[in-house]
């Protein structure tokens, strides 16, 4: 029954979907086709050294065949180390100005998400973040976009390391210039009263839908800017501030072995759903709870339509957002079983 409706909603949602996200002059993310890359450096080192604070010299062959120099740094915290990840995420810093022929025309820099293991298990968990991603565009320009890439790691010798999926993600200079605002530049905490309601809202209630618990839209660590797992943009004032989600790996969406939740929230696993958002926000939740109700062909469809997403981990996680979409099925129902556990403050 739940593969019957499953695949209903994504026929309706393939021929009703239109995206919220504003494509741009970007050509990096004015498309959702995938794209071939080799990178080519110094990397077993770099794998060797987690501790690397510099940046390793290389070249990155771009889907044209135009051969672009790049710095590589090591990025992340959990996914850095080597016990977690193989392959740890990397930033990819464009040493020349791209040409206009390259996709990557306009780019300085990309953080870009590896696959951290080299089993089949792991490049699913790399599509499902992305995937993630592509669910928040849904609903708002406000979001990070992401592009898929099938790439090529090489050593400086030409020897292959991996071929694997991964994908790069927006920086937020372009996230903010693409919707009109400049970067917020903040302390490590930000009052409520700043946050714009109806993004704050939306961007909790996206955040139970995946069951992610890493984040925090209003404190980053201490000396640091904030947040945790979220950017802002906007200028800092009454309700101007607007928070954007990323890093999904630790959701329930995604469910990555290493994925914990915090051990303040005393939830079993990452596929509990716990609720943040904040009381003061309800009215904006509830409006936010209704736009995703709506969204739901088009989310199960943009999910369905992921290249190499096994269809097993497809329905899998199509299968999980549905207890979500049970629980947002009635206004009344968003009350009683979520609205009713948001935070103070």
């Amino acid at each position: 029954m739940k593969a019957i409706r499953f695949a209903f909603v994504v026929l309706c949602g393939l021929a009703c979907a239109t995206s919220a996200t504003a494509k741009g002059d970007n050509p990096l993310f004015a498309s959702n086709d995938v794209i071939q890359l080799t990178i080519k450096a110094p990397l077993p080192a770099l794998m060797r050294n987690r501790n690397a604070q510099g940046a390793i010299s290389g070249v990155m062959t771009d889907p044209g065949g135009v051969i672009l120099p790049i710095g590589l740094q090591l990025r992340g915290i959990t996914r850095r180390t080597s016990e977690i990840c193989d392959f740890p995420p990397l930033r990819v810093d464009f040493t020349a100005p791209p040409p206009a022929t390259s996709v990557f025309a306009g780019q300085r820099k990309l953080k870009l998400v590896t696959h951290c293991r080299n089993s089949p298990s792991f490049q699913q968990y790399v599509l499902l973040e992305y995937a993630a991603y592509r669910l928040y565009n849904i609903l708002t320009p406000h979001s990070f976009r992401a592009r898929l890439a099938n790439i090529t790691y090489q050593g400086d010798d030409g020897r292959v390391i991996a071929q694997r999926p991964g994908f790069f993600i927006e920086d937020l200079s372009d996230v903010a210039k693409r919707n009109g605002v400049g970067e917020t530049h903040a302390p490590p905490r930000i009052e409520l009263a700043e946050l714009n309601a109806a993004d704050a809202a939306r961007y909790a209630m996206f955040q139970h839908m995946i069951a992610n618990h890493d984040w925090s839209m209003r404190a980053g660590p201490a000396g640091d800017e904030c947040c945790h797992n979220a950017k802002l943009i906007g200028p800092r004032g009454a309700g101007t501030v607007i928070p954007i989600p990323y890093d999904f790996d630790y959701s329930g969406f995604v469910n990555a072995p290493y994925a914990t939740p915090p051990d303040q929230l005393k939830i079993v696993n990452v596929k509990q759903r716990f609720y943040r958002g904040y009381c003061a926000h309800n009215g904006q939740a509830l409006a936010a709870a209704q736009q995703i109700r709506a969204a739901e062909p088009q989310m199960l469809a943009t999910l369905s339509q992921i290249p190499g997403l096994d269809p097993k981990a497809t329905q899998r996680a199509a299968n999980y957002l549905g207890g979500f979409f049970a629980d947002i099925a009635t206004d009344q129902a968003v009350g009683g079983k979520i609205l009713n556990r948001c935070l103070a403050g």
